[in-house]
């Protein structure tokens, strides 16, 4: 197996990020000195994937304490706030940001007694902790994800759910990383993952990494394979779940459901603790970001449609819960009603 992927990373007081947009011509590091410098990574997808973006958030807060200059650590709550303002306007459907920031505000506020120094430690210290617990969750529920596969398994998965869009190692990708390591067989169908490719991308370029069997197939063949057999399982992450399972995820999830269900193909989705938001009922209460015409209008930089042309982009879709066979958390596996197996595990926590 490869070495290890960490996409976002502290280092001398700044954030190191794998640019995700270079990937997979070339590796590529940029270093975020500032909030404004981390955001507009953020909204450039330079980092993306729920986990990893929360994480990155995370270490945006530690980024604006350590620059603030505060001579008293009660100042540093304005800032961290502001910096969160920011933080949050960047990818609204991704809860993992917001539950990040969230969590890096409460460590502030418990650290007003301490030196401006100490206090500024406390918090990269919390927002390393964020990064290695969700490492550790991925590892977790990819084990106990791993055990829904047979010894031999063909699955379909949706754009990029692996080392690269999280803390390390994957959701979705990572129960497939999991059976592998088991001594499962297992072969991946990769949706392309229009409009901008995170699977032909990203996902092809992790499982070469890690050295496991694959196929790229367009969004739109799915279904194809579906009908003649050769997908047994599909396995996606999220972005948000609502507290009845309905999976906020990214765009063709919702087809990919509505495929497997007719085709008796069971659908998963894969996600930390820290994706579940049982503060809304249901899914049609997730925000769902509206992205720019370009990324429909063109692929690599190259236009493929008329100048002008009306173009709608959601970046998400709502998947109904009564299509989801299982989520799968670090927590346990919650099967229906999801309800009352999502609060148990979110209470756990």
């Amino acid at each position: 197996m490869a070495e290890e992927i960490h996409s976002v990373l502290w280092q001398d007081g700044a954030v190191r990020l794998l640019d995700q947009t270079a990937l997979p011509q070339r590796e590529k590091w940029l270093e975020c000195r500032t909030v404004e410098e981390l955001a507009r990574a953020i909204e450039e997808l330079r980092v993306r994937g729920a986990p990893a973006v929360g994480i990155a958030a995370a270490y945006g807060i530690a980024l604006a304490a350590t620059c603030a200059g505060c001579r008293e650590a009660a100042e540093l709550l304005a800032v961290v706030e502001a910096a969160g303002r920011r933080l949050r306007e960047t990818r609204p459907t991704a809860v993992n940001l917001a539950w990040a920031v969230e969590r890096m505000q409460a460590r502030v506020r418990a650290v007003q007694a301490l030196s401006p120094e100490d206090a500024v430690a406390a918090l990269v210290r919390e927002a390393r902790a964020i990064a290695e617990e969700d490492e550790a969750a991925n590892r977790q529920l990819a084990l106990l994800g791993q055990t829904l596969l047979l010894q031999r398994a063909s699955v379909l998965t949706h754009c990029n759910t692996g080392a690269l869009a999280t803390g390390g190692y994957g959701t979705a990708l990572g129960v497939i990383r999991a059976a592998v390591e088991q001594g499962k067989e297992i072969h991946v169908f990769v949706d392309e993952t229009r409009p901008v490719l995170q699977g032909a991308r990203l996902t092809t370029w992790e499982l070469r990494r890690l050295g496991i069997p694959f196929t790229l197939i367009t969004d739109s063949m799915a279904g194809y394979f579906m009908q003649q057999g050769r997908v047994e399982v599909v396995i996606v992450g999220a972005d948000r779940i609502a507290a009845n399972g309905d999976v906020a995820n990214k765009i063709g999830t919702y087809s990919l459901a509505v495929l497997a269900f007719a085709h008796r193909i069971p659908f998963y989705s894969a996600a930390p603790t820290s994706t579940l938001d049982l503060s809304l009922p249901e899914g049609s209460h997730i925000p769902i970001e509206e992205r720019s015409p370009q990324e429909v209008t063109h692929i690599g930089g190259r236009p493929i449609a008329p100048k002008g042309v009306p173009v709608a982009n959601p970046a998400f879709d709502v998947t109904p819960h009564r299509y989801v066979a299982a989520i799968i958390t670090e927590r346990g596996i919650a099967l229906p009603p999801y309800e009352e197996s999502l609060r148990r595990f979110k209470e756990e926590t």
